[in-house]
């Protein structure tokens, strides 16, 4: 689970180093599928994986509003704010936790029950999914995308 979630950092420290070449009117382009735009969608990708560990914590959730964010810089900005609180329930992650339920309450008054281990998976393929489509739009923009590998980006060093 740390493996992936650090994956994820990672990655998306090197779409925002990627957006730096990238004019801003490039970056906030509406876009078909996803939520919209290269830097929505960055920003939805930060957004989302600190609300998910907010609400596991019993905290409140609050959605930030894009137009807050219009920039590479305020995307960034947020993503530092909200990172440490993230980082920390990820480090803190035990087998333990897996099964924790997590009682969903919907706007319609029904309770969804979920395991803490689902949706911690939820959270890292949702990341995938988006950095996905971002690769599909560097390519409109006629940049290389940034390399999904996990293998050599050392994240499990090898018994030698």
């Amino acid at each position: 689970m740390k493996t992936m979630f650090r994956y994820n950092w990672m990655v998306r420290e090197a779409w925002y180093a990627w957006c730096e070449g990238v004019p801003e009117e490039e970056l906030l382009r509406e876009r078909t599928g996803g939520v919209g735009g290269i830097l929505r969608t960055l920003f939805h990708m930060v957004d989302v994986e600190w609300s998910w560990i907010r609400v596991m914590q019993g905290e409140p959730d609050f959605q930030e509003d894009f137009a807050g964010y219009r920039s590479l810089k305020r995307v960034k900005e947020l993503d530092r704010r909200f990172r440490p609180e993230v980082e920390a329930f990820v480090d803190a992650w035990h087998d333990g936790l897996e099964r924790r339920p997590f009682h969903d309450r919907r706007a319609d008054g029904t309770v969804v029950v979920d395991a803490w281990g689902e949706i911690m998976r939820h959270v890292v393929a949702h990341h995938i999914h988006h950095a996905g489509q971002l690769s599909v739009w560097a390519r409109e923009v006629g940049k290389a995308p940034v390399s999904p590998n996990v293998i050599g980006r050392g994240l499990i060093a090898p018994d030698l």
